[in-house]
């Protein structure tokens, strides 16, 4: 049985961090590229950011590039995301999900093509 638990939200204060996990357990982690998503109250679910399985390729959302990092530790088979100099606008719920194979080479591909989502963390981000 495939388990996908994000943690590490919160309230912050704009301009300030946070590192949000994400762990999968009961699948080949390393099979699978990764990608953080977020959905904010009466607003489509987004992509944010995502990684291929090896780690070496990302991408990432315009409204978060050079703010929020992703990485993935495959020994751990947890996935990260460095989010730094927040803003209000970034308020959301947080989700983590796994797409099987090779990660798209431009962006992150379609939202309904990763198969194993977590049920969220929030993050928000006060002004």
């Amino acid at each position: 049985q495939v388990q996908v638990v994000e943690s590490g939200g919160g309230l912050v204060q704009a301009g300030g961090s946070l590192r949000l996990s994400c762990t999968a357990s009961g699948l080949t982690y390393d099979d699978y590229a990764m990608g953080w998503f977020r959905q904010a109250p009466g607003k489509e679910r987004e992509g944010v950011s995502c990684i291929s399985r090896s780690g070496y390729s990302t991408s990432y959302a315009d409204s978060v590039k050079g703010r929020f990092t992703i990485s993935r530790d495959n020994a751990k088979n947890t996935l990260y995301l460095q989010m730094n100099s927040l803003k209000p606008e970034d308020t959301a719920m947080y989700y983590c999900a796994a797409y099987y194979g090779r990660k798209p080479s431009a962006g992150c591909g379609l939202i309904n093509a990763y198969t194993y989502w977590g049920q969220g963390t929030q993050v928000t981000v006060s002004s």
